[in-house]
């Protein structure tokens, strides 16, 4: 029998859906055990490392290559998932992304430009905002908003994947922190495919929260086999929870889910909740960069994980604690969106994002009052330190 027989591949989806998911789940993480190790020695071989600057959270260089792990398993695993045609939107994924990971992985080597870098968004962008599966007409209801113009439906899908691919680009600043939080968006967004029958979507879920868990085992070690994702991993990852994210905004309503907190008038608010923690990382940085009388785009040390650490935090608890916080406005979405419509269900998240940011306002004005101490480099020769574009995954 040769399993990559596309009638092989067919009938195993069909006969044993559960185990397939839970092989995809295991193939992902496997591959991404295997070859970050591989692309760790390379990057040490030919020393392409990581700089360690004045806002670096790190002592020593380290390779910032694991996006080539991730873009390696990403294209091997959707290629294989090409033969349940299940979607057509495969093969638009696989160019996408190889935009992206061309981008990263240039800025990753050598200076890339913020011209370079968004302009691949949107060509990434462009190869999946137009696709039949992701057409978004409606908005449910939602504040009253039912049909919507198609030109708007494009770029308000366009506007999505740009941000959310920068967004978590952004949260790339400490051990564990874009990986986890792409764990728990994805295995929530994989949970709510299988009960609306979207086995497809299911699959490309489990393989990037299959990836990362094997890549937190680098992201956080502490000696010889630590990696960073870099911008190579975080765009295309970022790029990834955009796809599903689309995906989640356009399905039909499914009415056994309805009183779960999948309201159709509500589907933008739970994409909301489940990406709250780069969303609101994001929106947080850039209130207080204008705030000061900075630019958006204008590196500093005030997104959340700075502030946890700056008040005496590991990174892997830093990581963890913020993980819990993204799962916990999940779950209180879901308990709340039982009674609460459109309206009630927007004052219910904007009183959750207010309340998360005075909380980490108070957290920030406190860390202030104790002195700060940078980590130095140690000596090792790495690259000069060059300007920061938009992307916080050098921190």
């Amino acid at each position: 029998m040769n399993i990559l027989d596309q009638q092989v591949i067919l009938d195993l989806f069909h006969r044993y859906y559960l185990f397939f998911a839970s092989g995809v789940f295991m193939l992902a993480f496997v591959l991404t055990w295997y070859f970050t190790p591989k692309v760790l020695w390379v990057s040490k071989e030919k020393a392409l490392m990581k700089e360690v600057n004045h806002r670096s959270s790190h002592q020593d260089a380290i390779p910032p290559f694991g996006g080539v792990s991730f873009f390696i398993v990403l294209v091997l695993i959707i290629s294989i998932l090409q033969a349940l045609r299940t979607s057509p939107t495969g093969n638009h994924l696989i160019v996408g992304l190889t935009f992206l990971f061309m981008a990263g992985l240039k800025d990753d080597l050598v200076i890339s430009s913020a011209k370079l870098k968004f302009v691949s968004q949107l060509f990434a962008a462009g190869f999946i905002i137009f696709s039949p599966e992701l057409q978004l007409t409606t908005l449910h209801g939602f504040l009253g908003v039912f049909a919507i113009p198609a030109v708007l439906g494009y770029s308000f899908k366009a506007l999505i994947v740009v941000a959310l691919i920068n967004a978590y680009n952004l949260i790339d600043g400490i051990d564990g922190l874009a990986g986890i939080a792409g764990i728990v968006i994805s295995l929530t967004y994989a949970m709510v495919f299988y009960a609306t029958g979207h086995p497809y979507f299911v699959l490309v879920s489990l393989t990037a929260a299959g990836i990362l868990g094997a890549f937190l085992r680098f992201n956080f070690s502490r000696g010889r086999r630590k990696m960073f994702m870099g911008d190579g991993g975080s765009l295309i990852m970022g790029f990834v929870i955009a796809f599903l994210s689309l995906k989640i905004l356009v399905m039909q309503p499914y009415e056994p889910l309805m009183r779960e907190g999948f309201v159709p008038e509500n589907r933008l608010l739970f994409a909301l909740a489940v990406l709250f923690l780069p969303v609101f990382d994001t929106l947080r940085v850039i209130i207080i960069r204008l705030k000061n009388g900075k630019t958006p785009f204008e590196a500093d040390r005030n997104h959340m994980h700075h502030v946890l650490l700056d008040n005496g935090f590991s990174h892997k608890k830093a990581s963890l604690l913020l993980g819990a916080l993204n799962l916990a406005v999940i779950i209180l979405y879901i308990m709340l969106s039982r009674d609460l419509k459109s309206i009630g269900m927007s004052l219910a998240m904007a009183g959750v994002f207010i309340a998360a940011g005075l909380l980490f306002e108070a957290l920030r004005v406190k860390a202030k009052q104790k002195p700060k101490v940078y980590f130095r480099p140690k000596g090792i020769r790495v690259r000069p330190v060059k300007k920061e574009l938009s992307s916080e995954s050098r921190s």
